[in-house]
């Protein structure tokens, strides 16, 4: 079922984050969610879990995501913070499987895959906390795809990862989306974002949409370079063109 953020605007404070902000998305699909520091990029994807109160409607399907009951709405929508943490220094398998609360069983397959997915099962046994930060991120998205989510959603999940293991993030990511699952994504690197998203919305810096579609059509220079304020080259890479911030603005 599609995901739909109906005239969305949310307000924190005496800031007003979101404005107005409607999007649908498509199963199947990686959607990247770029738009320059305090944009409101997480607090969209809050918005599209129901975690905070909004102005207008988060909708999957045709149902009211807000209304859901908790664990229903966690068994549709599985999120993942930034700086995901765990609290207690559980073994790394006992905390991805705590993925499968919502469903109220540890299905052990279920856990198996995740850990497959996300390469995690080499530490299963481990402490979480002997982990470096790298491998806990990687743990924790296991811990959401434990719980066979129709919708991953990943608020920059590559923020403390090496260079391999961010590719390696987000080559996993396209493939839960090409299972069938949704996935909207948080992402600072534009390159890496023209390489895994089929779609991207373009955030402005008063939290409204500046572009929407294909990740082609909306990663262009000159749409990016007024967003974020730099000049933009592009590169070729495997068939795609990558967008590279070059510096800043001369204008």
């Amino acid at each position: 079922m599609a995901l739909i953020l109906d005239d969305v605007s949310v307000r924190l404070g005496r800031r007003q984050v979101l404005s107005g902000l409607s999007a649908r998305f498509e199963p199947g699909r990686v959607t990247a969610i770029l738009g320059p520091n305090g944009a409101g990029k997480s607090t969209l994807l809050k918005a599209a879990a129901a975690l905070l109160p909004v102005d207008g409607r988060a909708l999957l399907g045709e149902e009211d995501i807000a209304r859901l009951a908790p664990a229903a709405r966690a068994r549709c929508i599985g999120y993942l913070p930034q700086d995901a943490r765990v609290h207690w220094n559980m073994l790394v398998e006992e905390v991805v499987a705590l993925g499968r609360l919502p469903h109220g069983d540890r299905a052990a397959g279920a856990v198996s895959a995740a850990m497959a997915i996300t390469d995690t099962g080499v530490f299963a046994h481990r402490p979480v906390g002997e982990l470096s930060g790298g491998e806990r991120s990687r743990v924790m998205l296991a811990r959401v795809l434990a719980g066979e989510p129709q919708w991953v959603l990943a608020d920059e999940p590559l923020a403390n990862l090496d260079p391999a293991h961010a590719i390696d993030m987000l080559d996993r990511l396209r493939q839960i989306a090409r299972e069938g699952a949704g996935v909207i994504v948080v992402l600072h690197d534009l390159a890496q974002a023209a390489r895994a998203a089929d779609d991207v919305l373009l955030l402005t810096a008063a939290g409204r949409v500046a572009a929407f579609g294909a990740a082609a059509d909306v990663l262009t220079p000159p749409l990016l370079e007024a967003i974020f304020g730099v000049e933009v080259g592009m590169i070729e890479r495997d068939g795609r063109r990558l967008p590279v911030a070059l510096g800043r603005s001369r204008g």
